[in-house]
């Protein structure tokens, strides 16, 4: 079985279905304080700024600039947004619709 087939489990989906039933915000900040630890909310939020940059063409060394995120950090971004399962896209294009400010 394949790592995202596992990875697939009822526990996960329960998951996915909480969070594509939210719609707020503040309801889905709560959740993610409650999950994570804010060092782990802080990471995954860099990864996002990161893949931004990344999309927009800046250079290794300018993206550890702006987020602070390593140099292994963004080949693991860019390596998902060229191979990955399209997450990534799909954020990015939310928030180019949305003109959310990311760093």
């Amino acid at each position: 079985m394949s790592q995202p087939a596992q990875l697939r489990t009822p526990e996960v989906d329960a998951l996915l279905r909480v969070l594509a039933s939210l719609d707020d915000e503040d309801e889905i900040f709560a959740l993610l304080e409650d999950l994570f630890t804010i060092r782990e909310i802080k990471e995954t939020s860099q990864r996002l700024s990161v893949a931004k940059h990344l999309a927009e063409g800046k250079s290794y060394s300018a993206i550890e600039d702006i987020t602070g995120a390593s140099a292994t950090t963004i080949a693991r971004v860019s390596k998902c947004l060229s191979y990955g399962a399209g997450g990534y896209q799909a954020a990015l294009k939310v928030l180019s619709e949305d003109d959310s400010p990311v760093q």
